[in-house]
């Protein structure tokens, strides 16, 4: 990205200095309503952009076919920032017909880092934009650019007013203050269920609590448990729990020591729209199909993504790295002769990188939504009927999660290396531009050349396992799909094993992708032959699975289990699976589900807003994903056991993700008074322009995240406690996006939660 006023063809606008003394106090911009007859400024563009002036506007015709935002650039020189200062970024802008606008304040040299932005698609109509943010570090040379690049045809850009003031003062905490004291779950509580909410008070007295009714009247009351400090939160809380009252009905709120609670419901019927809204998702992330605005709803139609209709290069022939980028990541050369054609799929994340391992876990867990409202449901769940969301399958007679999970299931055999070639049978690890693609954007406008990545042996078994799993579910439906798949999970199979150890490197997500890096896969040796023994029952796959060390191993952990670690999953499916397994063999897989169910029991009374997630290092990327997945553990003891006290577990760990949390937040899109919805998505992305669609319901947030592995999130959330390592704005990728293998989880706990009774 060149922004440098050193750029080659530079039109240079009657060359001034920042601190002109037309400037207005904290002004930093000398003429910021260009009310003046010329320029008193460093204003500059690139040779593509043909610039005209008149007293109240500035304009420039951008010539079209550019391929990424900065190759079209309007920028304004000698300014400077201060590390802990408070800014303003203010336009006025217009666009005939329009055209994609990114503007940002920063460093005016390499690596250009960006301290203010403002993303919008502009339109004929003048549109008043304002950004406030803080300056993370000193720049004593910054600049302030519009990148306007990346439209197919000629547009003119204006810009009405621009305004950089300093000297702000430091936000007010009426933010904060707007959280209330009291933390429920803002969907709503079983009947039957525990039912608790956290009162976040400085003192340690308690303090009488009543519960009102939609109309006022109280209809309980008690005294709150005082707690006092929680590490988790930072925040000194009391727990007031009204379990006892049972009427179901909307409209409740929870009084206490002068605070009030958002609304929620009692309701045995709640979590069925869950899982409706978070199975819905995925049809928004299809890859190669158009989006029907009639079934994914108003704002989310869309054409096909990544079909190879310009300006798109498509996946519909996609060829492998070339041999220098092969020497970069996996530090020898390496390519292929052939293309495959990869369109179909799912997005994976905010990016348009579609990758197998998060793909094969995400669809895994699909499927396991369904297998399990088979076979621990009652065979009335709504998880086994067609119809249930609103997708081009609907009414074929297939059960609509089985249908989704086909989608990706067809596009995962699709990365396999065709026979005759060099690694046949295996799994191409990702495919994903050559470059990263600067969003908002939507799929069917991404420039960026396709590239399939290396295959790998993690990539390879997770389609083995995806493969076999989905064989048993189709066998009864469409045994000649059936019969397709598991030919597949075993060629996979046994290319892995003749490629044990062809590992993803990690390079830092330098080319246009997460790398998505794994140098240990016996767990998913360990996985994908306890799929196949499920499917066909053969005694070899017993004993390749009786052979791994995940056995008998300890396969959970405090921090759940995800695509890097999939050992849990293949005991969650030999614990819950019927099979023919030896009942000794049963009895010591059921055991362990159970032992470790109940230490995540045991880590949940000890955490003062009742969820089952402790792990000892903070709180990981896409912890709201790892707490599920130990909901999911716990769930299952619930399954093979009928233990209720599994049941009343999860129910409670729910309360977390929909409200009764640090920050008193629902996690779930739509769900809830407060919610998230500024989730990080190139598609999702209507909090940076109202141009594009906004988070769908049923999106999960990846949630806090100690680590702080984004800019935006190191400058809000530095020193923060674990649960308020978040922060809903689309710039905090770390703990704000949106993932196939989080969404995938959520649909599996909401139908156990809409089922289980």
């Amino acid at each position: 990205m060149m922004h440098t006023r050193a750029m080659t063809g530079l039109l240079v606008l009657l060359a001034g200095h920042a601190t002109s003394s037309n400037a207005t106090a904290g002004e930093m911009l000398p003429d910021p309503a260009f009310a003046q007859s010329s320029f008193a400024g460093e204003w500059w563009a690139t040779p593509n952009i043909k610039l005209d002036y008149k007293p109240g506007a500035l304009c420039g015709l951008v010539a079209g076919g550019s391929g990424q935002p900065w190759d079209a650039i309007l920028g304004f020189n000698g300014l400077s920032l201060e590390a802990g200062e408070r800014y303003r970024l203010t336009l006025v802008a217009s666009a005939a017909p329009g055209g994609p606008m990114r503007a940002l304040v920063q460093k005016a040299a390499e690596p250009w880092t960006a301290e203010g932005e403002i993303n919008r698609r502009l339109a004929v109509d003048k549109q008043s934009l304002s950004e406030n943010f803080l300056a993370r570090q000193t720049h004593p040379e910054a600049q302030l650019v519009f990148q306007l690049g990346g439209a197919d045809a000629p547009w003119r850009f204006c810009l009405h007013s621009a305004s950089l003031q300093s000297g702000l003062e430091p936000a007010s905490a009426k933010a904060a203050e707007a959280v209330p004291a009291i933390r429920v779950n803002q969907l709503g509580y079983f009947p039957d269920g525990p039912k608790r909410a956290t009162l976040v008070r400085n003192d340690n007295t308690p303090v009488e609590w009543t519960l009102l009714s939609a109309t006022g009247a109280t209809v309980a009351s008690g005294r709150s448990k005082p707690l006092g400090h929680d590490a988790s939160s930072g925040l000194n809380v009391h727990t007031l729990d009204f379990s006892t009252y049972r009427t179901p009905g909307e409209g409740y709120r929870l009084v206490a020591g002068g605070e009030t609670s958002p609304v929620f419901a009692i309701s045995a019927t709640a979590y069925g729209l869950l899982r409706e809204d978070a199975l819905s998702y995925f049809y928004k992330l299809r890859s190669g199909i158009e989006i029907s605005e009639e079934l994914a709803g108003k704002g989310y139609g869309r054409p096909a993504g990544h079909v190879g209709i310009r300006p798109n290069r498509g996946d519909t022939a996609v060829g492998c790295v070339d041999t220098r980028t092969a020497r970069k990541v996996y530090g020898k050369a390496w390519s292929c002769g052939y293309k495959l054609n990869v369109a179909g799929g799912w997005y994976d994340a905010g990016d348009f990188g579609k990758y197998v391992v998060n793909g094969g876990i995400a669809t895994a867990q699909l499927l396991a939504s369904y297998e399990r409202a088979l076979n621990h449901g009652g065979g009335g769940s709504a998880a086994l009927t067609d119809n249930l969301v609103r997708i081009p399958e609907a009414g074929n007679g297939v059960a609509d999660i089985l249908d989704e999970a086909r989608w990706e299931l067809d596009f995962l055999i699709s990365m396999m290396v065709p026979e005759g070639e060099a690694l046949a049978g295996m799994a191409h690890h990702k495919v994903h531009g050559n470059r990263w693609t600067v969003g908002p954007i939507l799929p069917h406008r991404d420039r960026e050349e396709r590239v399939l990545h290396r295959p790998s042996t993690a990539a390879t078994l997770n389609l083995a396992a995806a493969a076999a799993q989905g064989a048993r579910l189709f066998a009864a439906i469409d045994k000649t799909y059936a019969k397709r798949l598991l030919a597949v999970a075993e060629r996979a199979f046994r290319a892995a094993e003749a490629n044990p150890a062809l590992y993803a490197p990690s390079t830092n997500g330098s080319f246009g992708g997460g790398d998505y890096e794994d140098d240990d896969v016996s767990d998913e040796f360990y996985w994908a032959a306890a799929e196949l023994y499920l499917s066909t029952g053969d005694r070899a796959w017993l004993e390749r699975a009786k052979a791994s060390p995940h056995w008998s191993g300890q396969v959970f952990h405090a921090d759940g289990f995800n695509w890097r670690s999939v050992a849990g999953l293949a005991r969650l499916q030999l614990a819950s699976v019927p099979s023919d397994l030896p009942q000794s063999d049963l009895k010591a897989i059921r055991s362990s589900v159970t032992q470790a169910a109940d230490s995540y029991l045991k880590a949940q009374t000890r955490e003062a807003f009742g969820f089952m997630y402790r792990p000892e290092q903070g709180f990981g990327w896409g912890s709201n994903h790892s707490l599920i997945e130990n909901m999911i553990v716990v769930a299952t003891a619930y399954d093979i056991t009928g233990d209720r006290r599994y049941l009343q577990a999860v129910r409670e760990s729910m309360d977390y993700i929909l409200g009764r949390n640090a920050l008193g937040i629902s996690y779930v899109t739509g769900y809830g008074t407060t919610y998230a919805h500024r989730q990080y998505s190139n598609i999702f992305a209507a909090s940076t322009d109202p141009f594009y669609p906004p988070p769908p319901d049923g999106a999960l947030a990846g949630g806090p995240n100690s680590g702080l592995a984004d800019d935006y999130a190191i400058g809000k959330l530095t020193g923060c406690a674990p649960q308020a390592c978040y922060v809903d704005d689309a710039r905090s990728y770390s703990t704000n996006e949106i993932a196939i293998n989080w969404n995938a989880p959520l649909v599996w706990i909401a139908s156990f939660l809409a089922d289980a009774n």
